[in-house]
């Protein structure tokens, strides 16, 4: 067989054209990584082949990805917005309608028709938190929509975990779980579920025996050269997932992985690499609102500042996650790029890439963060924020519409809980928040709730509760004259993740040091857990680690170190999650119901005030 039907042949057997692809090529454990070496290495002697026809080779070739991060379940656009420059108003910015999957699909779709090469990628969180209209069908119906966009790789982030490493492996490799949501009877949510027909990466995820659990990059050949894609996740995942459900896994440091990736990709080779990254950083206040495409990020903080140091120079681009932010920074001649969350933002980056040697022009390297203006974007709301970018963005944006197919899936799947999704089940006197200087009135309003599932002494005899802010996941905004209907769907986005109540016991002492834990030695803030109303005291900001909770009270009445006292977490902190070890101690605990229906019970028992702070920040 000659050179080039060899090469035609490997390129066939081993580029992952979206026709090709299936969750049994994808679902690669350490079982598929020499099959991916392999992969590598039958390409490897192609990249000299003389194209079809003695046509003349082309100088460059460029590939453009699109990336997002932290989807979280957002297939329907709901009240999603964001903050971007008005054309009419220089140096101003609008309030915009953006989101959801089918403008996200229609969006992609404009910007492939612009190039001949494309790949898709996703920076972790595709998964979990997410609305009733995800989580109900166990995100298949986020998965399967992402195939129909044409996601081609994707990194894990920390909530692909949430639910255990069982149900995210059969996420990504199909088939049904025992215990799926559905009509009683039905063993799958998506009844056939085929899984993801795109690469999932994890460099940086251990499974018990040594081997990456699932493989550490991807291939993708482009015209005469091949691009590799490395994917990790943030290193601190074990500390905000439940840890029961990924006992035995280890997460190593993240640079490390991505490096030891690249230079066994470069070996091979493939030397344009791309990496997608489930960790970020945060844009400092010197950045305006809206100013997310600003290269040289002032006041840029975060982990990603670090890793992006420590990460290899062979790594050409790097798309981050995991802060949900908006920022397109140029570090060292490189993206470091991240499109905010939940749908509302894309990142699309070209690479031109010498034909001859496989390398990036870093030179050459454009980038933009886009937004995902949707069916509720007016016209005139479209043409102020197409006006305020330059060509090619602002025909992008100008012709973008979204994707019919896709908006009638998302339709039936939001039918099909609408049900449950719309039924009021309470009443507010105002929104419930998650913003505030540490302590939030959302956080209060849960923490108030599990203390009252929870009193009862046949429930526990519980006397405070504790919330962990992680895991408040949307406001309850009043919207007209109190008191507000609040419908099932808004209390389940708000607390999504169906957590069991524990109640435990602790000494006064030992709740006085986990709340001084609340930040540790060298942590610039603080992760002040959200109390119920009944628990108040000082926290002096400006004091050392060990002595900032001051005039701790319960019920009015002081604190005693010796005195025990029953507490309310929910299952996650009650393993230690957030790095809250001390809660992996408490004793004599009592099981209790669902952190939901808590909420739920609290809502019904009438019209819930804002209650009073509970703790009293002191500079």
């Amino acid at each position: 067989m000659k050179p080039t039907a060899l090469c035609a042949r490997a390129a066939a057997e081993h580029r992952p054209a979206a026709a090709h692809r299936s969750p049994a090529t994808w679902r690669t454990t350490a079982r598929a990584l020499p099959a991916v070496l392999a992969a590598l290495a039958a390409l490897a002697g192609c990249a000299g082949a003389p194209p079809a026809g003695g046509a003349a080779a082309p100088e460059t070739v460029q590939l453009r990805v699109i990336g997002f991060n932290d989807f979280h379940g957002h297939l329907e656009p709901a009240t999603l917005t964001l903050s971007l420059p008005d054309a009419t108003r220089p140096g101003t910015t609008q309030r915009v309608p953006v989101g959801g999957a089918a403008a996200m699909a229609g969006l992609v779709a404009t910007l492939r028709a612009q190039v001949p090469h494309t790949v898709v990628v996703s920076a972790g969180d595709m998964v979990g938190a997410a609305p009733l209209v995800s989580t109900l069908f166990r995100h298949e119906t986020t998965v399967e929509l992402m195939n129909r966009l044409g996601v081609d790789v994707a990194a894990v982030g920390n909530h692909e975990f949430d639910a255990g490493v069982r149900e995210l492996q059969r996420l990504v490799a199909g088939g049904c779980s025992a215990d799926a949501l559905g009509a009683p009877g039905t063993p799958c949510a998506l009844a056939p579920y085929a899984g993801a027909r795109f690469a999932v990466l994890a460099a940086n995820v251990m499974a018990p025996g040594g081997q990456p659990l699932f493989a550490p990059a991807w291939v993708r050949q482009v015209g005469p050269v091949r691009v590799g894609f490395i994917g990790a996740v943030t290193r601190g995942t074990p500390k905000i997932v439940m840890p029961s459900g990924i006992a035995g896994l280890r997460f190593d440091d993240e640079a490390e992985a991505i490096n030891r990736s690249a230079q066994a990709l470069q070996a091979q080779g493939v030397n344009a690499l791309v990496v997608t990254l489930h960790e970020g950083g945060e844009i400092g206040a010197a950045q305006q609102p809206g100013d997310w495409n600003d290269e040289r990020c002032p006041g840029l903080r975060g982990r990603i500042v670090d890793l992006a140091a420590r990460i290899t120079p062979a790594v050409d681009l790097i798309i981050s996650g995991h802060t949900h932010q908006g920022y397109r920074c140029v570090i060292d001649g490189r993206p470091v790029i991240q499109s905010t969350s939940y749908s509302r933002g894309l990142s699309v980056t070209d690479l031109v890439i010498d034909a001859r040697t496989g390398r990036v022009d870093r030179a050459a390297t454009r980038s933009r963060n886009l937004p995902v203006l949707n069916e509720r974007t007016d016209a005139a709301q479209r043409e102020r924020v197409a006006a305020a970018e330059p060509e090619p963005w602002a025909t992008v944006l100008r012709q973008a519409r979204p994707d019919p197919a896709v908006q009638a899936e998302v339709a039936r799947f939001s039918a099909a809980v609408a049900p449950r999704a719309q039924r009021v089940v309470g009443r507010i006197q105002g929104s419930f928040e998650r913003s505030g200087r540490g302590q939030t009135t959302a956080g209060q309003l849960i923490a108030d709730a599990q203390l009252a599932a929870t009193r009862d002494p046949a429930r526990g005899g519980a006397q405070l509760a504790l919330m962990n802010p992680g895991g408040i996941r949307a406001d309850l905004a009043c919207r007209q004259a109190p008191p507000c209907p609040v419908t099932f769907g808004e209390a389940f986005t708000m607390q999504p993740f169906g957590n069991s109540l524990v109640v435990m016991s602790l000494t006064g002492a030992q709740l006085r040091e986990l709340l001084e834990s609340q930040q540790g030695p060298g942590r610039a803030a603080p992760t002040l857990l959200q109390p119920s109303s009944n628990l108040r005291y000082q926290w002096l900001a400006s004091r050392p680690h060990g002595q900032r909770v001051a005039d701790l009270q319960l019920d009015g009445a002081p604190v005693r170190p010796e005195a025990v006292y029953r507490l309310t977490v929910n299952g996650f902190l009650a393993e230690g999650g957030d790095g809250f070890a001390l809660l992996a101690t408490g004793r004599d605990r009592t099981g209790g119901g669902q952190d939901i229906d808590a909420l739920l019970a609290h809502l019904a028992g009438g019209p819930a005030p804002q209650p009073p702070r509970s703790i009293v920040w002191v500079d």
